[in-house]
């Protein structure tokens, strides 16, 4: 009896499940990764699944949360209000770039990549997530330049999944970090001739 209860299977850790399913999503994305490959990946059963997630996008969402404790671009930093505005964004995207570029594998943004998922839910979660960060920088523009606030937040909303999507192709780091440069450099230009000529 002792002997049966020292080889009974340890409990399911759930968040090493998490883990599990955040290096999973990242690296496929979301529709490419079906509720077998999870459950065989965690080694438990479909409804030792559905117990402790209640569903693949319920688990796709808190590992997209997962993934933005530990790769967040620190925006209070970058963005700090004392910092030129110009400097200021091309730093955000250098280190977005920096992020995105920085393992072989698991390239790109999660979260930015979940924008595209089939799934509903699944994609309305990554939105959710998404906007945090783009009202951030939507409310730094406001105060350093509310005339060009919207147009400058698309502009760098467009370049981040750009760059997201290259990453995953497999664009390599330097150029992904000439892009942020050279889209840098492009900002910092516009919000100097605009505000020249305010």
């Amino acid at each position: 009896m002792n002997e049966k209860a020292r080889q009974r299977r340890p409990a399911f850790d759930r968040e090493a499940g998490v883990a599990i399913a955040q290096s999973m999503f990242h690296q496929r994305g979301f529709d490419a990764v079906s509720l077998t490959d999870l459950v065989d990946a965690m080694d438990i059963k479909p409804p030792s699944f559905y117990a402790a997630y209640g569903s693949k996008a319920e688990l796709f969402e808190r590992a997209m949360l997962r993934y933005a404790s530990e790769n967040a671009l620190p925006l209070d930093k970058l963005l700090a209000p004392e910092r030129p505005p110009g400097e200021a964004l091309a730093a955000l995207l250098i280190a977005a770039a920096k992020q995105y570029g920085r393992d072989s594998i698991l390239r790109g943004c999660m979260i930015t990549e979940g924008l595209r998922a089939d799934d509903p839910a699944a994609r309305g979660m990554a939105e959710v997530l998404s906007n945090g960060g783009l009202k951030a920088i939507r409310a730094y523009l406001d105060q350093a330049h509310p005339q060009q606030a919207q147009a400058m937040t698309d502009y760098i909303s467009v370049t981040l999944r750009g760059m997201s999507a290259a990453a995953c192709n497999g664009m390599p780091r330097k150029r992904l970090l000439e892009v942020a440069q050279t889209a840098g450099r492009f900002l910092a230009h516009e919000l100097a001739s605009r505000t020249g000529n305010a």
